[in-house]
């Protein structure tokens, strides 16, 4: 067995499965009689709305994801935006979406594609905030650490379109959402903010958000979190039309990761699909595991296989160029101090960790040594957020391009017996 092939094809087969163009299909029914508006955004968003001209096609309609991650659509426009912090391009996008939904009527079918990242691709700020003062807050909550529910919420009271907002445009037309979710316990409120889905956090709830994280925000965000908000609750009459389904989650990639480990001769160990955490954290802790389980294996024992997702988090210290699943990957080499026998790899299912166009990295027993032998410190490198930059150096690092999907963080270690 090659481990690091191995876990090259897990997770590979993590993102096939959840590529819209596989999976997307059988969730669709049949194209409704009368006009159909196809709208929506993300990361996963162009290649959903090609998945759904394949099923049905050309539509009328809008959806915004990120550069690069365009795809040619007989009849829906795909807006192009920046990600994660969002650009002038989303905001035109995001108003002309909001004016094409507010033509429909009763008889009028609106299909909704969301997918992680909108959040940031469909950005319309709260009357009174500018979009540069919304691009502060999404820096500022990216270097924060905060988990992604928080920063979803703070986010959802600063918006036109999130926290059910899309779903309230639309009406009185009948809305279908298909969501591809990257949010750890598959909240629909959470994927992408909710923008089709009804909000029960409260203005205070934003407020404990800046306060608990420390966040320094222009005084325009601050008055306007003591305003009224725009979220649509629970309930509202403008959300009876509307059907939330998500199609596509963290688990569904897991087990078939999982089926393949085991199809190689593998025993699998799933830790979980909604994992939170500083990343840093979770890696040391993930590596005290592995050298557990590790030495309590026998001698020609099938090796292990150790599985999990969710959405881990950074804290900004240094200027480096961070990244959740390459920091896990650096501090997780740091735990097991060139263990023998021992892999791993992580990765961010939609090919972009953090604001690097780099997925993942990839960790060995010979990680630590190939960096000794260039000079390079890795506790250094941890201290500064510079876990792109250390890869990049010692070997390691995974560049998938745009994956077209987004099931959020995917990390698998493989524990052979020791000789």
């Amino acid at each position: 067995m090659n481990p690091a092939a191995l876990l090259h094809s897990l997770f590979d087969r993590a993102v096939e499965v959840a590529d819209p163009m596989r999976s997307l299909a059988a969730h669709l029914p049949p194209r409704p009689a009368g006009r159909v508006v196809v709208v929506g955004a993300g990361k996963a968003s162009a290649r959903m709305a090609e998945a759904v001209e394949a099923a049905w096609g050309p539509c009328e309609g809008l959806v915004i994801t990120r550069y690069g991650y365009g795809r040619a659509c007989r009849g829906i426009e795909i807006a192009l935006a920046a990600h994660p912090v969002p650009d002038a391009a989303g905001q035109e996008a995001t108003e002309r979406m909001l004016a094409l939904l507010e033509g429909c009527g009763p008889q009028d079918f609106v299909l909704a594609l969301i997918s992680g990242g909108a959040s940031a691709l469909m950005v319309a700020p709260t009357r009174g905030v500018s979009l540069a003062e919304k691009q502060a807050v999404n820096a500022a909550l990216l270097a924060s650490g905060a988990p992604i529910d928080r920063m979803n919420t703070l986010r959802k009271h600063l918006s036109r379109v999130k926290g059910g907002q899309l779903a309230a445009a639309a009406f009185p037309a009948r809305m279908l959402a298909l969501m591809i979710s990257d949010v750890p316990g598959d909240d629909p409120a959470f994927i992408g903010s909710g923008p089709t889905v009804g909000e029960t956090s409260t203005l205070a709830d934003a407020r404990a958000v800046v306060r608990d994280w420390g966040l320094d925000l222009p005084p325009s965000v601050t008055a306007a979190l003591l305003q009224e908000s725009g979220v649509v609750r629970p309930g509202d009459l403008r959300l009876s039309r509307c059907e939330n389904r998500i199609y596509a989650a963290p688990a569904q990639s897991l087990a078939a990761a999982a089926d393949l480990a085991r199809q190689a001769g593998c025993e699998v160990r799933l830790l979980g699909d909604a994992l939170e955490g500083e990343a840093r954290d979770v890696a040391a802790q993930h590596a005290k595991l592995a050298l557990r389980i590790q030495a309590g294996l026998a001698p020609g024992a099938a090796p292990v296989v150790l599985l999990s997702g969710g959405e881990l988090t950074v804290t900004r210290r240094g200027n480096g160029i961070g990244g959740p699943n390459a920091e896990y990957a650096l501090a997780l080499a740091m735990g097991l101090d060139g263990a023998p026998g021992i892999h791993g790899l992580a990765c961010d299912t939609d090919g972009v960790d953090g604001a690097a166009e780099v997925a993942g990295a990839m960790v060995d027993p010979g990680t630590l040594r190939r960096a000794a032998q260039a000079g390079i410190d890795p506790a250094a490198s941890l201290s500064r957020n510079d876990a792109h930059g250390f890869f990049a150096q010692v070997g390691g690092q995974i560049i998938t391009g745009p994956t077209l999907t987004n099931v959020n963080d995917f990390r698998a270690m493989i524990l052979e017996p020791r000789a």
